[in-house]
């Protein structure tokens, strides 16, 4: 205000100047606490949820370790940190209650703060919380004092329980999750953070409490809280996926059939495991090795042993020896992502055989004449690109098609065509062994007009659209076109018979004609037809009869 005499209405205006700054001051007071509440409310829900979250992932965590056995260490210290963390928060709740109280007589959870006509009262909890001389806090149950050595007592016993994992071969962290662990709880521990006022440093107890108001303070332990349980949430999370980190990613699948024998004789059954197998993108050399010669006990003190071959996570096996019965063992080397390795010891056993031949039709197990014939060849202990086929009588002829793979063609029929198979070796071209065949002649086909085969009925309205005689063969594995090279036509037009002669399979301009004239309940006749097959045969083919209907 001005100095020097004034009028009345000048004092009275400043009086007024002065009413409305208190009021003022008041309102934004007022907004602040408001503020608090609100932040408070905020703090309280997402408390709520991740309590909730939390629920679910230990819910899932136990789930998880019931059919893996490996994640019930790592499970068993989430249940000890979370009992730890649970017990914390509930005396941080009990905690507000007591204040609430103390300002509210009444009683009530923290969720009356809103409704606390108090919200800017300090000296209850300042005198709760510090007492009456802030460098000398007061001792006992919830107090300031009392809530820093129970948060500093969860902090360092948490610090210990992550440590101690670390020291356990079953509770095994990741180097990286291990340390971010570590300082995650860090920022829990109870410290003042060097903070000081008129030069002299400020206790953890005074910076969170001292004259604050009720709302401050309450907020201020629901942060806290808040902390807590996102320090909760850290731990679970890293400690449920744990033992997948520490583990075997099993992220490859491949169809593998496993047999105890690939030799029988005729009339047993063959026998075979086929089953799903798990391979992983980190079975790469600098992580595993397959050694052969050598056990697990000797690999682990430095046993080399005969490398295998790595492709795809897979060892490629290649053994050589004589015939007979012949064995093998071995160990494989992994090294798992904590750094450490595990030994799976591995044996098996094979026979080595005489050469022996095998010449497998792929379709039917006699050769058609005029048609390609596909067979598949091997020899045991022969690579395919060394095998040499040929074959003798119904005019057999053989040409490759592939790897094993070849293509039969006959030109007459034989009851003893014969397939020999012979191997490049460096001593020559020796003789593995023959295989004996039918050649015959292709089945006959039927004729089909119209889609219609034999004795069979067809609509006055589709007797228009039928163009051609075909040559049908049905239930033949193999690709044999007939073409009908010529056929008789009869129709009954007006009650009288008409017949012509076709060359080839197409109809003519009168058989079209006819067609064009048939009424309802007559007939229509394909006979004599003729067909040739593709091993250049004439054959005389079953025809047709229709009855128009209408």
């Amino acid at each position: 205000m001005a100095g020097g005499k004034e009028s009345p209405r000048q004092k009275m205006i400043g009086m007024m100047y002065l009413v409305l700054t208190a009021l003022l001051a008041m309102n934004v007071s007022k907004d602040i606490l408001k503020a608090f509440v609100t932040v408070n409310e905020s703090l309280e829900r997402t408390n709520k949820n991740f309590s909730d979250n939390t629920i679910k992932v230990m819910k899932s965590f136990e789930d998880t370790k019931s059919s893996n056995p490996s994640a019930a260490p790592y499970y068993v210290k989430a249940v000890e940190a979370k009992k730890l963390t649970g017990d914390l928060f509930e005396h941080m709740e009990k905690l507000k209650k007591e204040l609430i109280k103390g300002v509210f007589p009444e009683g009530g959870d923290t969720t009356r703060l809103r409704y606390l006509d108090a919200k800017d009262n300090y000296d209850i909890p300042t005198h709760h919380l510090i007492g009456d001389n802030e460098s000398a806090p007061v001792k006992g149950e919830y107090t300031a004092s009392d809530l820093r050595d129970k948060v500093q007592n969860v902090h360092d016993k948490l610090i210990k329980l992550v440590q101690d994992m670390q020291k356990d071969k079953k509770t095994l962290l990741l180097k990286d999750d291990y340390e971010a662990l570590l300082k995650k709880i860090e920022t829990f521990k109870p410290d003042a953070l060097g903070e000081t006022e008129d030069g002299n440093p400020i206790s953890w107890e005074v910076l969170n409490f001292y004259h604050l108001p009720i709302a401050g303070v309450i907020t201020n332990i629901s942060k806290m809280q808040a902390d807590l349980k996102n320090i909760e949430a850290e731990i679970i999370s890293q400690l449920s996926g744990a033992s997948g980190k520490v583990s075997i990613k099993f992220n490859q699948l491949a169809a593998k059939v496993v047999a105890p024998s690939s030799y029988i004789q005729a009339g047993q059954p063959y026998k075979a495991d086929v089953f799903l197998a798990a391979s992983s993108t980190d079975f790469k050399p600098e992580n595993m090795q397959v050694l052969l010669g050598v056990d697990s006990a000797a690999a682990a003190k430095g046993g080399a042993g005969t490398p295998v071959n790595l492709v795809d996570g897979m060892g490629k096996l290649e053994l050589s020896a004589g015939v007979g019965q012949q064995s093998f063992n071995g160990v494989i080397k992994f090294k798992k992502p904590t750094g450490e390795y595990d030994y799976y010891n591995f044996n098996g056993d094979y026979v080595v055989a005489a050469p022996s031949v095998a010449v497998s039709p792929d379709k039917m197990n006699v050769f058609y004449i005029g048609v390609d014939n596909p067979i598949t060849v091997s020899a045991a202990g022969i690579a395919p690109g060394d095998l040499v086929v040929s074959g003798s009588g119904g005019g057999m002829t053989i040409k490759p098609s592939g790897a094993g793979k070849y293509i039969v063609r006959g030109s007459s029929e034989a009851k003893d065509a014969k397939i020999t198979v012979s191997a490049k070796t460096k001593d020559g071209v020796k003789s593995q062994g023959t295989s004996m065949f039918r050649i015959k002649r292709i089945p006959d086909p039927v004729a089909a007009i119209g889609g219609k085969k034999g004795t069979s009925e067809i609509r006055r309205v589709d007797v228009a659209g039928i163009g051609a005689v075909a040559a049908k063969l049905e239930g033949f594995d193999f690709e044999a076109n007939f073409i009908v090279t010529s056929f008789e036509f009869t129709a009954i037009v007006k009650g009288q018979p008409v017949s012509y002669t076709g060359s080839g399979p197409s109809m003519t301009s009168d058989m079209k004609a006819a067609l064009g004239k048939v009424a309802t309940g007559s007939k229509i006749f394909i006979d004599n037809v003729k067909a040739k097959g593709p091993d250049g045969s004439l054959r005389n083919i079953p025809g047709v009869t229709l009855k128009v209907k209408g």
